[in-house]
């Protein structure tokens, strides 16, 4: 009975999720330019320094980016109109789990707490934790379809990959790409140029480039205010090269394609 009634709530959000994307696709844009690269910008854990420097130096451009949110964080909690307000402005919020648990196993994750080690979670408690984070995000901005990012980019749970039992509720999972399509960056403490480099040295065959950053000027995993300015500078600079939009608009115009 258990098995059928899992069985029963999954199909109906993955054909609802494919009558949605139907709706959806056929308002998407084409890959504009189809010779353009596109690059999301992606802002990872809703970080305090997120709305203070990030918003306003995207907002200053005209670029819209996508904010991977994490519930919990003090951030999300006490300032949760301003990323209504972000959502309405053009930028996407994204689906970051609903507890951000990560492998305490792996190296250097002595900060994962006990009870949020993704190497103890059974994948239907991730499937559950997802499920409801989806829902949050919906009664947020209205938006029916969502992208994901994995925190911390782990996929396995304790019996097994929880990523591949949701992705059917996604229009995509940021990492989870096609390497011939897509690479993805994650600044911490390196400059615009650096950035720029890694972006300038891709195949031809690479249409998508990730750059997820975490804190801007302020949290963890900083990117200086500065050095982010730069490198949006340089995309406003390069827009025959690039088409910067958000990660869902990027990936329905990909599956439009």
């Amino acid at each position: 009975m258990k098995i059928e009634l899992y069985f029963a709530k999954y199909f109906f959000i993955a054909t609802t999720l494919l009558s949605v994307l139907s709706l959806n696709l056929s308002a998407a844009e084409h890959w504009p330019q189809g010779n353009k690269v596109a690059i999301s910008l992606s802002y990872d854990d809703a970080l305090n320094s997120q709305l203070d420097n990030a918003v306003p130096a995207l907002n200053q451009r005209g670029l819209k980016a996508s904010f991977y949110v994490v519930p919990l964080s003090e951030a999300f909690k006490n300032r949760i109109q301003e990323w209504k307000i972000l959502a309405q402005q053009g930028h996407e919020l994204g689906n970051h789990t609903l507890f951000h648990a990560c492998r305490k196993s792996q190296p250097g994750r002595d900060w994962v707490p006990v009870h949020n080690n993704l190497d103890n979670k059974p994948v239907l408690a991730m499937v559950d934790e997802v499920t409801v984070a989806n829902t949050l995000l919906t009664a947020m901005d209205g938006e029916t379809v969502h992208t994901l990012t994995p925190p911390c980019y782990d996929q396995m749970a304790k019996d097994g990959n929880y990523v591949e039992a949701v992705k059917g509720q996604f229009i995509g999972i940021k990492g989870n790409e096609d390497p011939n399509f897509a690479v993805l960056l994650a600044p911490s403490d390196i400059t615009a140029q650096q950035i720029i480099d890694f972006v300038e040295k891709q195949p031809k065959n690479i249409k998508l480039i990730n750059v997820l950053f975490h804190g801007i000027g302020g949290d963890h995993l900083v990117t200086t205010t500065a050095e982010h300015a730069k490198f949006l500078d340089y995309l406003i600079t390069n827009r025959d090269k690039y088409w910067v939009d958000t990660y869902r608009n990027i990936m329905l115009a990909q599956h439009k394609r």
